[in-house]
């Protein structure tokens, strides 16, 4: 069996998810929104929780489709917190919709949400060569950044902690440890 981080459990889900998505860069504006709104979606809950849920949530958000999820009624929202397929937070349901106008206005903006988002790394991916788990912060500097800027755009549920793990989940950082077998100095 193949060495992985210590994060990842023996649940096949989890595993694919680490293999196949973690640290992987992510350009596609729709994956990107919706990686923003689960990694919301997650805080005070762990990672496993909202990925069980995740096929749950594409269909309750019509697969973050951002123009959809802008004209939502207050009917639709309602229905939303009644879902027990994804996580009933009013804050964190209203907080997709929030930020669904935002991402939209940022596409226009910046010609596309990924252009936005990547320039807080220089449009590279950061490869990091840590031993352990341990040594893998919970917030950088560029977090911090991206945190105070999403903020600024009217963006909730994007404390540093949650923009650390996004960047994570979307590739802009790579923390797979250095024994791991998705770490980039074995996939060469």
């Amino acid at each position: 069996m193949p060495k992985r981080c210590d994060w990842v459990t023996k649940e096949p889900l989890y595993m694919e998810y680490h293999d196949k998505e973690w640290g992987v860069p992510v350009y596609d504006d729709r994956k990107l929104f919706e990686m923003l709104c689960l990694e919301g979606a997650q805080a005070g809950l762990s990672w496993w929780t909202i990925l069980q849920k995740r096929e749950n949530y594409q269909e309750a958000f019509d697969h973050f489709d951002a123009e959809k999820i802008v004209g939502y009624t207050e009917e639709k929202v309602q229905s939303l917190k009644e879902n027990p397929g994804i996580v009933r937070n009013k804050l964190k349901i209203q907080s997709v919709v929030t930020n669904a106008g935002n991402f939209l206005r940022i596409q226009k903006e910046y010609g596309s949400f990924s252009n936005y988002i990547w320039s807080f790394v220089d449009h590279q991916p950061i490869i990091n060569k840590w031993k352990s788990m341990a040594e893998v912060p919970v917030t950088t500097e560029i977090s911090d950044r991206m945190s105070k800027a999403l903020k600024k755009e009217g963006f909730k549920f994007v404390g540093s902690t949650i923009c650390y793990s996004y960047m994570q989940a979307v590739g802009m950082v790579n923390d797979h440890i250095l024994d791991c077998f998705c770490h980039p100095s074995h996939t060469k």
